[in-house]
């Protein structure tokens, strides 16, 4: 977090290391990040410049096998070590995979792992990745802690208490203060040259760095297929002590869809959540516009006021079939984290739910309903303190607790298997939808129209029309202030692909990989990113996109509490403006479905707010 504060970028860490060599550096150098900002700078750029600018060894922390297959064969073809990343809970076949790209050393993060444990761990990663030199990552605070773990391995690894010294010296003692700190804890003189030390007059490090490292020049490894993507987007992008975690619940789900028992549960809950939901035909919304039929399938009228609750009850399910004990997720709007609260509430789990400190204030409502449902909310104060953060700490706190908790995660966001498993729940919507347009009409819409954010509502509604070629599929975003301003959270109209909470996906960021802050109206479609279905499907051109202005939204929200009595989310009310000029361009004759995703009432307060603000320039004098 420092570093970006202070404008640090990839081109910023090359200039750094370039510096050093032409000050004498010698010693081997990792370059050692998360994947986004490599495939910002361009993939094969970064490696191809690292090398030029004195970088040895490249380490990416969320790099799945077969993005780190590709990465290493560039790092072959530019003379630089590509260290694989191993955890505690890394399986054997990955163990052989990452065995195998390895070419110098392989560095394993031991999490939690007891001292003693270690040899154990060790010998696991020698049995299955082959007999490479491994360094662990301990952060040794004295010599006697370095000598414990480097009687096991071939290297010592830290990082958090050179961060500390860093903190504590003055800027011009700095490079010494570590230099003195790393002697003491290794137990050897600061002027000792590494193995391997060799000069050189090639290149700009002066140094045969790649001789230290011992690297292996063989032939390119073969690309994988993991299985994980949709059409080239989504992925496992996570730091390898959650992969142990996701292939449970991978496994778990698999299973539970598998399983006639598990979907007789589910429905067995249907009185509860307020299943069938309606359809019915918006005729004043209809006859206003002058155009196609529009019709709407009423998620509001759920339990708790949402679409939410069919995931969250799938999810909880196959938390309790897994044997996990505490839930945790995330909220923006808050939907989600009611949601949630009610089925912890119902099944007897602890519940914890991350709500960005913006969106608990703009949607204190909310707030007080989980409560008094029996969750914890707990407030997310970093960054824009929105449905982001909210995703950064909740992903956070689930790494802490993998044993014992499942993250219920709301949207088709995040890694494989998260945006099937919101998916498959959320897909009763479309289904129903389905099957009523062809009860009530004897045919299916021409349209189906939901809103975007992460894409939970929109995903349930479009996949069961999927391959009607017939139907077209519109997915209404967030325009903000506009889309063409820097206050929106337009994903896919002015997103570019990249990689965030461990998902391949368009995103909004900046020319580095950095994710730029948003803005909605809406709490719920306030997120810089989105699934990695709506992502294929915009890439494919299966689905279309549009923006709505926050000005839009509210025009969409006074024309169904005024046209159709019903007061709907600012979510839905984005779906509902795209909704209408649907009908408008398809005519009379037509039939346009518009998924209305939630209630509103939690976003009475806020309509009252910006009113002032907004109804001015659509006509509305409303005031509280």
């Amino acid at each position: 977090m420092k570093a970006l504060l202070n404008g640090v970028k990839m081109s910023t860490c090359l200039d750094m290391v370039r510096a050093a060599r032409r000050k004498g550096l010698h010693a081997p150098v990792l370059l050692m990040g998360y994947l986004n900002p490599f495939l910002s700078y361009g993939e094969e750029e970064t490696i191809k410049d690292a090398r030029a600018a004195g970088i040895d060894g490249l380490v990416i922390l969320d790099a799945p096998p077969e993005e780190a297959v590709r990465l290493r064969n560039y790092c072959t073809r530019y003379g630089i070590s590509y260290v694989p990343l191993v955890a505690p809970t890394t399986d054997e076949a990955r163990l052989g995979v990452l065995g195998k790209i390895a070419d110098s050393f392989i560095y394993i993060v031991p999490g939690g792992t007891p001292k003693a444990e270690l040899p154990k761990l060790l010998a696991k990663v020698h049995q299955f990745a082959g007999k490479m030199p491994v360094a662990i990552r301990s952060d040794p605070q004295s010599h006697d802690e370095f000598d414990e773990v480097g009687a096991v391995a071939e290297a010592v690894a830290t990082a958090d208490p050179l961060a500390c010294v860093l903190r504590e010296a003055q800027a011009s003692h700095a490079a010494a203060d570590i230099e003195a700190h790393a002697a003491t804890v290794s137990g050897r003189p600061a002027s000792r040259q590494p193995p391997g030390y060799k000069r050189t007059d090639s290149g700009t490090a002066l140094v045969d760095h790649l001789e230290a490292l011992a690297i292996a020049k063989d032939a390119a490894a073969a690309p994988i297929d993991s299985g994980t993507h949709i059409e080239g987007f989504g992925g496992q992008y996570v730091p390898e002590a959650l992969m142990g975690c996701l292939a449970e619940l991978e496994a778990g789900f698999k299973a539970c869809v598998d399983d006639p028992e598990f979907w007789q549960e589910f429905r067995s809950h249907y009185s509860f959540l307020g299943r069938p939901g309606q359809l019915h035909k918006a005729e004043r919304l209809t006859e206003h516009v002058g155009g196609a039929n529009i019709w709407l399938k009423r998620e509001d009228l759920n339990h708790t006021g949402s679409h939410k609750i069919n995931n969250a009850l799938g999810q909880i399910l196959l938390a309790r079939r897994l044997g996990k004990k505490e839930i945790i997720a995330e909220t923006g709007a808050g939907q989600h984290g009611v949601a949630t609260a009610t089925v912890c509430a119902k099944f007897g789990m602890k519940c914890t739910i991350f709500m960005g400190a913006e969106d608990a204030r703009r949607q204190a409502l909310n707030v007080f309903r989980i409560r008094l449902l029996g969750a914890e909310v707990v407030p997310v104060e970093a960054g824009s303190k929105t449905l982001r953060n909210a995703v950064n700490e909740a992903l956070q706190a689930w790494v802490a607790n993998l044993s014992t908790t499942h993250y219920l995660i709301g949207s088709a966001i995040g890694p494989h298997p998260f945006p099937q498993i919101v998916r498959t729940f959320q897909s009763v919507i479309g289904q129903e939808a389905r099957a009523a347009m062809l009860e009530q009409t004897g045919k299916l819409p021409d349209a189906v129209v939901a809103c975007v954010g992460g894409g939970s509502n929109a995903v349930g509604m479009f996949h069961p029309f999927a391959g009607d070629a017939g139907v077209r599929l519109l997915g209404v975003e967030a325009a903000g202030d506009g889309a063409d301003t820097a206050r929106h959270s337009a994903t896919l109209t002015n997103g570019t692909v990249g990689v965030l909470h461990g998902v391949r996906t368009y995103l909004l960021q900046d020319a580095d990989g950095q994710v730029l802050d948003t803005h909605s109206i809406s709490a719920g479609l306030d997120y810089p990113a989105v699934g990695p279905q709506m992502a294929a499907w915009k890439a494919s051109g299966r689905a279309e996109f549009a923006a709505a202005t926050d000005a839009q939204a509210l025009e969409g929200f006074r024309l169904l509490c005024q046209l159709e009595g019903i007061i709907p989310a600012l979510e839905t009310a984005h779906a509902v403006h795209g909704g209408v000029e649907m009908a408008r361009r398809l005519g009379r004759g037509c039939d346009v479905v518009i998924n209305v995703s939630g209630r509103g009432d939690k976003d009475v307060q806020t309509v009252a707010e910006e009113l002032p603000r907004l109804g001015p320039g659509i006509g509305w004098g409303l005031r509280f």
